[in-house]
């Protein structure tokens, strides 16, 4: 189990993004995710992960459909702040006071809640000062429509920033095997170290993409994806870097071996341990593949894991 805020969560958290978009998008089975997601409920992972700019809005309706009558028994989190150009069909950012206040209605709506537990800014927009995009989410807070703000992808200055004004409940950030800048590294335009700002000031890491885009199951050895997977365009998948970056899945792999698991649960233990305060959000299609995300919470790397997998090469490519 973790912690967040005043509640008792399961270790291992659901990203639900990906049962509407980015990923191999030609697999979208609504009922299928209702019916996964209530099982996820029924297995103990009681952390989940939406945002209204998920498939526009469709993801946060599948998660409100799957939660008719489980709502309470979890912790729903939800973003504002990133918004699809229809022009461009390219993400931009919006942190504007009005954009969040009609944001959060338009959220609530589609997750059939009163209240969301934990409402996250996506990504701090330049245009506009963090301290009024966090000042309009703290008056949901007052107005009781949210009951705790998060940040993503922010650096520890702008957390500090943002938790001066109301309380920084969590930071949900990239963090796997092969995405360590919010460890911190010391380089001067890197977020800093995060993970530990989080510990010092009782909030939670929420770690997103702990498969990194499932290249650490081991089930991905080409950069050949659908149309619509959005991984076909990042550099770490490409030619030669994905080649390069299989050196980290067989380190990953022969840790597994040892310990009679899969690659993937070794991938989410580690993240798991780089913290008590630290919940992994894997995501999934697939009810083999959420058993077994679950289960890694039960795989207790040693000492000797861990120095191992910390010396992993660094990835080739960037994350974006």
């Amino acid at each position: 189990m973790r912690r967040f805020a005043d509640r008792q969560v399961g270790a291992v958290g659901l990203g639900c993004m990906g049962m509407s978009w980015a990923y191999t998008e030609s697999e979208r089975d609504d009922r299928r995710s209702v019916a996964l997601i209530r099982e996820a409920v029924d297995l103990g992972v009681t952390f989940l992960d939406t945002s209204d700019v998920y498939g526009a809005g469709h993801n946060e309706s599948l998660v409100g459909r799957a939660l008719q009558g489980i709502r309470d028994l979890v912790v729903l989190g939800t973003k504002v702040g990133l918004v699809v150009d229809p022009k461009t069909r390219r993400m931009i950012r919006d942190g504007s006071p009005e954009h969040v206040r009609a944001g959060v209605d338009a959220s609530l709506w589609r997750l059939g809640t009163d209240v969301i537990d934990l409402y996250y800014l996506h990504r701090v927009d330049p245009d506009v000062p963090l301290a009024e995009t966090w000042g309009a989410m703290a008056e949901l807070v007052t107005e009781g429509k949210v009951h705790h703000l998060g940040l993503s992808e922010v650096t520890v200055a702008q957390a500090e920033d943002a938790h001066r004004i109301h309380p920084v409940a969590a930071i949900q950030s990239e963090l796997s095997l092969w995405t360590r800048d919010a460890l911190g590294d010391g380089r001067a335009d890197g977020p800093g170290d995060v993970v530990g700002w989080c510990a010092a000031n009782g909030a939670a890491f929420v770690a997103f993409s702990p498969l990194g885009r499932g290249f650490l199951t081991g089930a991905v050895t080409t950069g050949e994806f659908e149309d619509t997977d959005f991984r076909r365009r990042l550099p770490r998948f490409q030619g030669e870097a994905l080649r390069l970056n299989l050196r980290i899945v067989d380190v990953v792999r022969r840790v597994a071996e040892r310990h009679g698991v899969t690659p993937a649960q070794v991938a989410i233990a580690w993240t798991l341990a780089q913290g008590g305060h630290v919940i992994p959000i894997p995501g999934t299609k697939r009810q083999s593949y959420l058993y077994e995300n679950t289960r890694a919470a039960g795989v207790d790397l040693t000492e000797d894991d861990l120095i191992e997998l910390d010396a992993v090469p660094p990835p080739v490519g960037a994350r974006y």
